[in-house]
């Protein structure tokens, strides 16, 4: 299925006298305030986030999947869905595979409809979290860092040929997240376990095409619960400098304890140049896999406040690669992809407006009652019709989930595909 032009100009239609009135009212608003309101929406126009090929079906939960109609049941149809979502919110220019979930039949094939509908292949993610089909080894106590030698050559062969995988398809990045570690003291010993590890990300890396990254997340708990070999953002860095210089730490918001400021995480790692990436999310209690935005709106301005910062007084750090992470229980998975995109964008305007000349000058005259009105002014500034604008410059949707309603693609993705495909790894 492919949403039309004229589909989309036909919704933007019914809204787009309301569109120039916010507009108008929000962009006179903002150039009395000496803001550059066509940068901005320049900047919004630019920024793609990718969406990982796993989110276009249904989640679950550790008790049971409760699956949506119509999902993906190949690589093909999910490439397609990312299409749909690209179509509505210009936003979504890239898909972000998972292997061996997502193994291209025909690399050919699948790179023509990529192409055909304007979405790049981002970082490829690797899985040695679960035992594949026909595997000599199995992972149940860790991989990369395993005890056993047999066991660490295998996951380092499965992450050599994702990197091959990715590389015939355009992709410039390896993302590694492991779920390596104990549930009870005594099981492994630390040391040992990280030392594995950093061999074997080395050897990995080794593979690694000059133009690519390598992409090492963390995460505190889960599956295991006693500990985790890569737990915070301190041991992925320690890993990646001992890999080397295309080796960085990727962020994602659900990996991390209760309260944790990731917004300093965020700063320190940007700084010293060693900032990959990002999985976006939000959580109430732990890895939630949320939709953006959804609990802690003020949180992810916050993190786009020193993102906006780092990219433009670190060109040490290179360029970020932005995807979602989320699951998606109870919502149709696209809807919940769109919603987060315009979460994950808003943050990004309002960064976009806090003056960072007026913010220093308050923190160096130590006036921490204006540095909260400087940061809080932008956050409770409404900039919808500034991503309405951005969407509109491109082609995309005013409101992307009233036209995904309106043009119904959930019942015509379930004409053509039926009831009970089920997307392939979920």
């Amino acid at each position: 299925m492919k949403i039309r032009e004229e589909q989309i100009q036909i919704e933007n239609q019914k809204e787009l006298t309301t569109h120039i009135e916010n507009l108008d009212f929000l962009a006179n608003k903002l150039s009395r305030n000496n803001y550059n309101v066509n940068d901005i929406i320049s900047k919004l126009t630019e920024f793609q986030v990718a969406i990982p090929s796993w989110a276009l079906g249904a989640g679950g939960t550790r008790f049971g999947r409760f699956g949506f109609y119509g999902e993906p049941s190949n690589l093909e149809q999910k490439i397609e869905d990312v299409g749909l979502i690209h179509s509505l919110t210009q936003t979504a220019g890239a898909v972000s595979l998972h292997i061996p979930w997502d193994v291209p039949e025909d690399y050919k094939a699948i790179k023509e409809i990529a192409t055909s509908l304007e979405i790049k292949f981002d970082a490829v993610n690797s899985n040695t979290f679960q035992d594949q089909k026909n595997a000599r080894e199995s992972y149940k106590y860790g991989s990369l860092s395993n005890v056993s030698q047999a066991v660490r050559e295998q996951a380092i062969q499965h992450n050599k040929d994702v990197i091959n995988i990715g590389n015939k398809l355009g992709s410039k990045a390896l993302t590694v997240w492991l779920a390596d570690g104990s549930c009870f003291p005594g099981q492994n010993n630390f040391q040992t376990a990280f030392q594995n590890t950093q061999n074997s990300l080395i050897d990995i890396y080794k593979d690694l095409p000059e133009d690519w990254k390598m992409l090492i997340e963390y995460k505190p708990y889960e599956p295991n619960f006693y500990s985790t070999v890569i737990q915070d953002w301190g041991t992925s860095l320690m890993l990646a400098n001992g890999c080397g210089d295309k080796a960085y730490t990727l962020v994602d918001l659900g990996h991390h304890l209760p309260n944790s400021n990731i917004e300093q995480i965020v700063s320190i790692l940007s700084l010293k140049g060693k900032l990959g990436g990002f999985h976006f999310n939000d959580s109430k209690y732990g890895d939630d896999d949320l939709t953006a935005g959804s609990i802690k709106p003020y949180a992810l301005f916050l993190i786009f406040n020193e993102l906006v910062y780092g990219m433009k007084n670190n060109p040490q750090n290179p360029d970020l690669a932005w995807m979602i992470d989320a699951s998606h229980n109870v919502k149709d998975p696209l809807e919940d992809l769109i919603q987060s995109l315009e979460a994950i964008q808003e943050s990004y305007a309002k960064a976009l407006l806090v003056d960072q000349d007026a913010l220093k000058s308050a923190q160096l005259d130590n006036d921490v009652v204006k540095c909260q009105e400087i940061l809080q002014g932008a956050f409770r500034t409404d900039v919808r019709p500034l991503l309405e604008k951005a969407r509109l410059n491109a082609g995309g949707a005013l409101s992307p989930i009233k036209a995904y309603r309106n043009i119904d693609v959930r019942n015509q993705l379930i004409g053509e595909r039926g009831k009970n495909t089920v997307a392939t790894g979920l």
